[in-house]
């Protein structure tokens, strides 16, 4: 199935990325990318997003088994469904979940590298998986108000046929 192999692929993805930080960079090393804007800084998480919730090993792999029991239950339901952009969604945040999981699982905190720069303000430094996930969940509101506005194109659509 197509979406197993976009989520199969996010993971790939983010694993070698990690790896190559990981190995060919010392951890706290930064390497300039697009000048001060963009750059690569070898990081390591034991939180969430934002580095919330440090040292919280087991709540962050029990919560991920949950979500992606979910995805996998939920996208074998729509699969064959005519909306492409919903299971795509998943699939992304699919493949960024078991990424994290996979690192938080293995060694207790997550590879973190991407580091991005608007004058003095530094974002959170994240990953592929992070990104992916970040997409998805954004996909995911973007198909829920695609959504609405069918509905609302049908119930207007059923308000006509019964005028007529």
């Amino acid at each position: 199935m197509i979406y197993y192999l976009i989520a199969f692929i996010v993971f790939l993805i983010d694993q070698g990325t990690k790896y190559i930080v990981a190995t060919k960079m010392q951890l706290h090393e930064q390497i300039p990318v697009i000048g001060d804007f963009f750059g690569l800084l070898s990081h390591r998480n034991t939180g969430a997003a934002f580095g919330i919730l440090e040292n919280q090993r087991w709540f962050f792999i029990v919560i991920t088994v949950i979500v992606v029991l979910a995805i996998v239950w939920y996208l074998q339901r729509i699969k064959n469904g005519n909306n492409k952009l919903l299971p795509t969604a998943l699939a992304l945040v699919l493949g960024g979940a078991i990424g994290n999981f996979l690192d938080r699982a293995l060694t207790g905190e997550v590879v973190d590298f991407l580091m991005l720069n608007f004058g003095s303000y530094t974002f959170p430094i994240f990953n592929i998986a992070d990104s992916c996930i970040v997409v998805g969940v954004g996909l995911i509101v973007l198909d829920s108000f695609l959504d609405m506005g069918r509905e609302k194109k049908k119930q207007a659509e059923a308000g006509s046929e019964q005028t007529s």
